[in-house]
């Protein structure tokens, strides 16, 4: 598992595309933060590939930055493509699947209790 320092982009740019690869057949995904108030996890989906319908108990915000998407929230299917973004709603089945390869950013941020 990666560390926040192992992805050396701590005061360091980076282009996105650069820094998750296609793999042929394949989902890939990199953590770029993983902390207790959630995470940033970039993915790389090769055509066809998917991910099936599942819920999780926070938001999620969902960024393409590259090719093509369908994100099916509660049943309902969206087009996403380069530069378009989704939240998905916690406690609501989702499914995510490759209309062309593409890669997304996931930004979970968990519900902290409050003391």
């Amino acid at each position: 598992m990666n560390t926040d320092k192992e992805n050396n982009l701590f005061g360091n740019p980076s282009g996105l595309n650069e820094l998750i690869a296609y793999q042929q057949g394949s989902v890939v995904s990199r953590t770029l933060i993983n902390k207790k108030a959630g995470t940033i996890t970039l993915f790389s989906f090769d055509e066809g590939q998917s991910l099936s319908e599942h819920t999780a108990p926070f938001d999620a915000f969902v960024h393409v930055f590259d090719g093509e998407a369908e994100i099916t929230i509660g049943g309902v299917p969206h087009q996403l493509n380069s530069g378009d973004a989704i939240i998905m709603p916690g406690g609501i089945p989702h499914a995510v699947k490759a209309m062309k390869q593409f890669k997304m950013t996931l930004v979970m941020i968990k519900q902290i209790e409050e003391k």
